[in-house]
């Protein structure tokens, strides 16, 4: 692609944020072991198009309305934090719950359009994607490149593309892990510790400032 530089860096720079835990990583762990592969996958699949969003929105200056509007900013990051609530409330609910057997569980499971629904919202809704794409992806793109669009979509499209590998590749492990002799007591836990983190987790989006 011309007009892009250091694509090496690049991939090693995406590979390191894939790998650092956060929102989107504790949201495709969850729904994984929760419900299985298929809900894993579609978690990824929806974050994956919440990236997709974020790159075009970047490319074509909504992430720098975010950058430079203190109220969009505002709203969007409070949406974004009352929907992590929202989630983190149904856990809290599910880890309460007396635990059902792992049959029931699977056939209580999300659809898979919910599934990718959840995980769109989950990462368009966060303001600091889209500034992360605004501030990461140009340091990769030539000053006299010809087509600075497209070579931001271009990198916009390679990251999506990496990391919904590598959200695959975490899904697949998560899946081995499920197949352990099922504990109603864990999974108890494992719904109250991801209240608490997603909890947590909207606390501080909703705490967050542009930079």
């Amino acid at each position: 692609m011309p007009g892009v530089h250091d694509l090496a860096l690049f991939a090693a720079t995406v590979f390191v944020l894939n790998a650092t835990p956060g929102v989107d990583m504790a949201l495709t762990v969850g729904a994984t072991l929760r419900a299985g592969w298929r809900q894993g996958v579609a978690v990824v699949l929806g974050i994956n198009l919440g990236c997709v969003f974020h790159t075009f929105a970047a490319a074509f200056g909504l992430a720098a309305l975010l950058a430079a509007s203190a109220q969009a900013f505002t709203a969007v990051k409070l949406l974004g934090a009352a929907y992590l609530l929202y989630m983190a409330w149904g856990m809290a609910r599910e880890g309460l719950r007396p635990g059902a057997a792992p049959a029931d569980a699977e056939a209580l499971a999300p659809t898979f359009a919910r599934g990718v629904w959840r995980g769109f919202l989950t990462n368009a809704l966060n303001p600091k994607v889209a500034l992360f794409y605004l501030a990461l992806l140009p340091q990769f793109i030539d000053a006299d490149a010809p087509h600075k669009t497209a070579a931001f979509v271009f990198l916009g499209l390679w990251f999506v593309v990496q990391g919904g590998l590598f959200s695959l590749a975490l899904v697949a492990l998560t899946a081995l892990a499920r197949r352990l002799p099922a504990r109603p007591a864990v999974g108890r836990c494992l719904n109250l510790g991801g209240a608490g983190l997603f909890s947590f987790l909207a606390v501080r989006l909703a705490l967050a400032e542009r930079h």
